[in-house]
């Protein structure tokens, strides 16, 4: 028994005539009777009651033409899962991120995705939140790493990971010998953030704590990267509050002031389409959900300790 006797009968079940089934098959009427009795020899049981005016199935055949129809589905189905395999061997994966995903995320999360998936390209763009959020809606890139939750019917969002932020100081500043600083130690000193244009959570979170403890900074100023706001402490003019991920890159000059009252957490999500995911993007999913000990609710969540 092959597939095509299960797609011939189905053809005449639905048809109740050979004529018309031999028709739409694009085959003769008598090659078709003779491919319908093979497959009765297989079953074993007569599928069809024939007379000369008219084709019914019999009861052995209605079972059959169930089970028939399932098994040409999962014969469909098998096919395009093997063909999804094939081509994920060979797929590109564009990964859109902000900083801190490269460096928390990735160095753990690309190799085992080149382990997993040795011919998957990967392709990896550092661009702003809004940019991101546009390419993935345009099918540009296929998953985003960003500081805000976008999801709607396309696209699902989940939490990686929570990021510290670190209150910076001139090593040479009189508050970097405390062991404790006072939230009001710091009225009239000159803080840089990073633009809300690179990171609008991280400075509407930062702004946000500002406000809720009513601290008075003698001015805020916004740096466009991370090594402008460091050197801008280094030159020990200000202080900054910024992601703990940058501390790879502070010098001996730049010293950690811990406040009295803690930083806010700057949230990474990861955002990609909601229904029909690739392979490669569930081998992700999968790996990142190890990494990062996610559970399918996203009920918990890793923290990266400073």
């Amino acid at each position: 028994m092959e597939l095509r006797h299960l797609r011939y009968f189905i053809t005449v079940a639905e048809e109740l005539s050979f004529s018309k089934a031999a028709l739409k098959l694009h085959t003769a009427q008598p090659s078709l009777s003779q491919q319908i009795k093979d497959l009765e020899n297989d079953v074993g049981v007569q599928l069809l009651h024939r007379t000369k005016r008219k084709v019914e199935l019999t009861d052995e055949g209605q079972v059959f033409l169930e089970q028939a129809r399932l098994t040409l589905i999962q014969a469909e189905k098998a096919i395009v899962m093997a063909r999804q395999v094939a081509a994920a061997k060979a797929q590109c994966l564009s990964i859109g991120f902000v900083p801190s995903a490269e460096i928390r995320i990735f160095p753990y999360l690309l190799p085992r995705l080149r382990f997993k998936l040795p011919k998957l390209q990967i392709r990896t763009l550092n661009l702003k939140e809004r940019d991101q959020i546009s390419k993935l809606k345009k099918g540009d890139l296929d998953i985003i790493f960003i500081n805000q939750k976008f999801e709607n019917e396309t696209f699902a969002s989940q939490l990686v990971f929570k990021e510290p932020l670190l209150f910076l100081l001139p090593k040479q500043h009189p508050l970097a010998q405390c062991v404790n600083i006072d939230l009001a130690q710091l009225h009239n000193l000159p803080l840089t953030i990073l633009t809300a244009k690179l990171s609008p959570a991280l400075a509407q979170s930062i702004t946000q704590y500002i406000k809720q403890q009513q601290i008075h900074f003698q001015c805020i100023d916004e740096a466009a990267t991370i090594a402008e706001a460091i050197q801008m402490v280094q030159s020990g003019r200000h202080c900054a509050i910024l992601p703990a991920y940058i501390q790879a890159l502070a010098t001996e000059h730049v010293v950690i002031g811990h406040l009295s009252h803690a930083l806010p957490y700057l949230e990474v999500y990861m955002s990609y389409q909601r229904h029909e995911p690739s392979l490669a993007i569930k081998q992700l999913l999968t790996e990142i959900s190890r990494i990062f000990a996610l559970d399918s609710s996203s009920t918990r969540k890793r923290t990266i300790v400073k």
